[in-house]
């Protein structure tokens, strides 16, 4: 059965502004195959970033409202934050269930958006209402950032200088090219990833059992799902419980600790903190094999991290 966008905006919208620690998963969407017209007045270009809590924050431009839009590589595409954007033109708003509550979502579409030297032309938006995640954060938040706008890039995050490196890769580069940040092989690990229906997807292993994660940037925390079993969690240890507060009115449980001894391609991780909890209506919203996981930014700061996703490759600095 397929899913409605406005269940899988709920399991977005109910999880990204779960309370501290708090995470996000993102709906799924259009593979995408499709998407807006991309130009640049620069292959290469360097994005600065604020950051709000564990969030990364870009200002941007849709059409003529600039401001700041969060990088979350687990969204489809483009989310617009109804609060700044209700005067377009949109499809019927539906209503959808996640894991805290409902919420409604309707389509719409802007005519630029533009990210640094970086425009996109005749761009397909969600609608959503983000007001909850502005009062916990004490920011403007004009929309989210997601895949669509990343699938022809490589993308190298650095949360230490707080910049982002770009680089548009054409067609004739598309399985050559490499940033000169990559030169030195010795420097960081190469892991593969798969892009399915826009979200990254990374093997994790742990205690011999392979582990199905998607790699979130508007994931203020990495999450296991509760339904895994005993013997994954033999490698956990928790230190509380805490409840996770989304855009319905329930309140969920969850439990916090540390994950021991993973493996990510040939990279060893000793621990990594984690959130536990049910996963099911996410698996359920993106309608596809249930996630064992996910990684946010408890595992995406912790070195400067890069991602070609043309290549599908992932790369992290040790």
């Amino acid at each position: 059965m397929k899913l409605s966008r406005a269940y899988q905006i709920a399991a977005l919208i109910a999880v990204l502004s779960f309370g501290s620690p708090g995470y996000a998963l993102s709906p799924i969407g259009p593979t995408i195959t499709i998407g807006p017209i991309i130009s640049s007045d620069s292959i290469n270009c360097i994005i600065p970033f604020t950051r709000i809590g564990n969030l990364i924050l870009i200002r941007a431009k849709a059409d003529t409202a600039t401001g700041f839009f969060v990088l979350d590589t687990g969204a489809p595409g483009l989310v617009l934050n109804i609060t700044y954007f209700r005067h377009y033109p949109a499809s019927a708003p539906t209503e959808g269930g996640g894991i805290t509550g409902s919420t409604t979502a309707s389509r719409t579409s802007i005519d630029s958006f533009r990210l640094g030297p970086v425009k996109y032309s005749r761009v397909d938006a969600d609608l959503i209402n983000l007001g909850h995640i502005e009062s916990s954060k004490g920011v403007k938040i004009f929309g989210l950032l997601g895949m669509e706008l990343l699938a022809r890039f490589e993308m190298i995050i650095d949360y230490g200088a707080g910049v982002i490196y770009l680089h548009l890769i054409g067609k004739k580069e598309s399985s050559v090219y490499r940033s000169p940040q990559l030169s030195d092989t010795s420097t960081y690990s190469t892991i593969p990833i798969d892009i399915e229906e826009g979200k990254i997807i990374v093997y994790i292993y742990l205690k011999g059992k392979k582990l199905k994660f998607v790699i979130d940037s508007g994931a203020e925390s990495n999450v296991l799902d509760s339904r895994l079993p005993d013997k994954v969690f033999q490698q956990v240890e928790i230190t509380r419980r805490v409840l996770l507060g989304g855009s319905g009115s329930n309140k969920v449980e969850a439990l916090y600790g540390q994950i021991k001894d993973l493996r990510i391609g040939e990279m060893d991780i000793s621990t990594l903190p984690v959130l536990i909890t049910n996963l099911k209506s996410l698996c359920d919203a993106y309608n596809t094999d249930c996630l064992n996981g996910m990684l946010g930014f408890d595992f995406l700061s912790l070195h400067k991290i890069g991602f070609n996703f043309v290549n599908h490759k992932m790369y992290i600095w040790k």
